[in-house]
């Protein structure tokens, strides 16, 4: 199958990726990217925020609380419901 002639040949096109590529390096478009990376996570950790790991620990927390929460209230109707059967 012969090339195309419209349409560089593969080789070129790497070459080309590649040396872009060097060129991003050198060039203030890196540092800019981090300085703003750096902003957006100080802004970030000002607000009232917490971590994904965080809230799913506290999720966790939140299902146990409200399993014992359930079996003391169980709990509590059945001591109240023997009380009554004694006073009556």
């Amino acid at each position: 199958m012969s090339p195309n002639p419209k349409f560089p040949n593969p080789a070129f096109i790497n070459d080309l990726a590649a040396r872009l590529g060097e060129v991003l390096k050198q060039s203030p478009a890196k540092d800019i990217e981090q300085n703003l990376k750096a902003g957006v996570t100080s802004m970030l950790g000002k607000l009232d925020m917490v971590s994904r790991e965080e809230f799913d620990v506290q999720t966790e927390v939140l299902a146990r609380t409200r399993e014992k929460l359930a079996q003391l209230e169980a709990r509590l109707a059945e001591l109240e419901k023997q009380q009554r059967e004694t006073e009556d």
